[in-house]
């Protein structure tokens, strides 16, 4: 999965961009108290470990 998908599943669920910085966009729902980070290196796919860190926080998993 990559960064564009796991974006467009965030914002279905809510969440939306705070900020960026550098390669990294920071996103946070406007019910929970934590935020995400989802790195963004073009078109390769998110780590394993750091996509299942994404969706544990977003309550996804």
């Amino acid at each position: 999965m990559n960064a564009a998908e796991v974006i467009r599943l965030l914002e279905d669920k809510g969440w939306s961009e705070v900020r960026q910085k550098g390669s990294h966009r920071i996103f946070k729902h406007p019910e929970k108290q934590s935020i995400i980070s989802v790195p963004i290196h073009g078109s390769k796919d998110i780590a394993t470990g750091t996509l299942k860190s994404i969706l544990k926080t977003a309550g996804l998993k």
